[in-house]
């Protein structure tokens, strides 16, 4: 039998091993935010989810939070809280009541990270199927759920990544499909599930604006700032009943103040960090130690107390930058894929030219270019590409779980000299360049004024 997804046995057989891949990878103990996730998720279990960032106070206070040996406060946004939470009291539940932290515990929270991945391959199948075909759709399914960045970012480290990617793509998707109550209320939810997905609304609102009058096109925002209330007042009214708001409010402020150029993160931030850390180590260390040193995360403040500018706000300009030429290009192209190819390319420079962002913020680009790559085949080796760089950031400073086999599966740093992180920063950066002009390439092939096909499938 010729290996091809145009067999139907074939592509049963990749979903299987894709399955049973994540099902061997779910006891790995993951990365130590997987012992953050317990925390959250025995205290939605034993108490209402809706005060675990704490309740009133003056000053505000900002809950604490205790599981074992584990102690900490809540930095996620709501929906992630109660998702987390609904898993721990079906834990709860099959352990006559008791919390034991144990393998099956890690087990639990990774299959919430697996049932959004499943999510995501049904949505992905359903849409390209309906809008390239049978083929493209099976290549899309296969080369997200077989792909090793997504494997170990998920079932094996556990970010919990999929579960905003969800609601994230499904919006990107309902947008540029005509139902716009629908896109509000999805990206509302993939937004208070990871913050991140705030990044994606530039490829919404063209999506809601592409090829449209000023009155249709009010009118369909409107329909999905509807839709974004509607969800943010259901996540939200019951904290706010519990008088937790202020709480909340001050909980995800704090978001905006973590102290790092990068967090781990392979962008270039990292690379600033390395270059600031050799000019002002070389006194010390000899310019051969300080070029060949582990580079390590610098702090912000750091940075500043040595007379150089705020990062925050030069990787703001920058990303908000990318995201205008993004919008720019893309303002007559007329395409279904249009939005997803948008909200890859915002992602990739949120990840790539932000500061402060973690090793595994670039996972919202993946997926996207997943569902592009589909009908655009010219985008497959930019998947790649991109996979490659995100699957290596993580095993770098990872492995295939932090605490597990020590360090026995992950790529030596040191192997090319200078700190393999750094490279791998520079190929970023260069694959960053890469996708703009895959973008532009794509965006061009499409040209003209009149309106857009998108138009052609709403109401439906």
């Amino acid at each position: 039998m010729r290996f091809s997804l145009s067999s139907r046995s074939v592509f049963l057989a990749a979903l299987v091993a894709g399955g049973i891949i994540r099902l061997a990878a779910l006891a790995l103990p993951g990365t130590g935010d997987v012992d953050v996730w317990k925390n959250w998720t025995y205290n939605g279990a034993v108490h209402a989810p809706a005060r675990l960032y704490g309740v009133g106070g003056s000053p505000t206070e900002w809950r604490v939070l205790e599981f074992n040996r584990i102690a900490g406060t809540v930095v996620y946004p709501p929906l992630a809280l109660y998702e987390l939470a609904a898993v721990g009291r079906v834990y709860r539940m099959a352990n006559a009541q008791q919390f034991p932290d144990t393998v099956a515990l890690t087990m639990a929270i990774k299959a919430l990270v697996v049932v959004g991945e499943l999510g995501f391959v049904y949505l992905t199948f359903v849409v390209v199927r309906r809008n390239a075909g049978l083929g493209a759709a099976r290549w899309a399914t296969v080369a997200y759920w077989l792909n090793p960045a997504m494997i170990l970012a998920g079932s094996m480290l556990g970010y919990l990544d999929s579960l905003y990617m969800l609601p994230a793509a499904g919006g990107l998707i309902a947008a540029g499909t005509g139902w716009p109550l629908l896109s509000g209320a999805l990206i509302a939810a993939a937004t208070l599930t990871k913050p991140q997905a705030i990044v994606l609304v530039p490829g919404v609102m063209l999506a809601l604006w592409a090829g449209r009058g000023w009155r249709a096109s009010a009118e369909r925002c409107a329909w999905f700032g509807a839709g974004a209330a509607l969800v943010s007042a259901a996540v939200v009214v019951p904290i706010i009943v519990v008088g937790g708001f202020p709480n909340l409010v001050f909980a995800m402020s704090r978001l905006a103040h973590h102290d790092m150029l990068s967090g781990n993160a392979c962008n270039l931030w990292w690379i600033v960090g390395y270059v600031l850390r050799v000019v002002y180590a070389v006194h010390d260390m000899g310019a051969w130690g300080a070029i060949t040193m582990r580079t390590r995360i610098l702090g912000i403040g750091r940075v500043m107390e040595l007379g150089y500018p705020n990062p925050r706000l030069i990787g703001t300009a920058l990303t908000l930058a990318a995201v205008a030429w993004a919008l720019w290009t893309a303002r007559r192209a007329r395409d279904w894929c249009l939005v997803p190819a948008v909200g890859a390319f915002v992602m990739h420079a949120y990840a790539t030219l932000a500061a402060q962002v973690h090793e595994n913020h670039l996972y919202g680009a993946i997926p996207l270019l997943v569902i592009v790559a589909a009908e655009r085949p010219r985008y497959r080796p930019l998947l790649w590409a991109l996979s490659a760089i995100f699957a290596l950031n993580l095993n770098l400073f990872y492995g295939v779980s932090e605490y597990a086999y020590r360090g026995r599966y992950t790529i030596p740093r040191a192997m090319t000299i200078i700190d393999l992180s750094v490279w791998l920063a520079v190929a970023n950066c260069a694959a960053f360049v890469w996708h703009a002009a895959v973008l532009k390439r794509e965006c061009s092939t499409v040209p003209g004024p009149g309106p857009s096909p998108l138009a052609a499938f709403d109401g439906h």
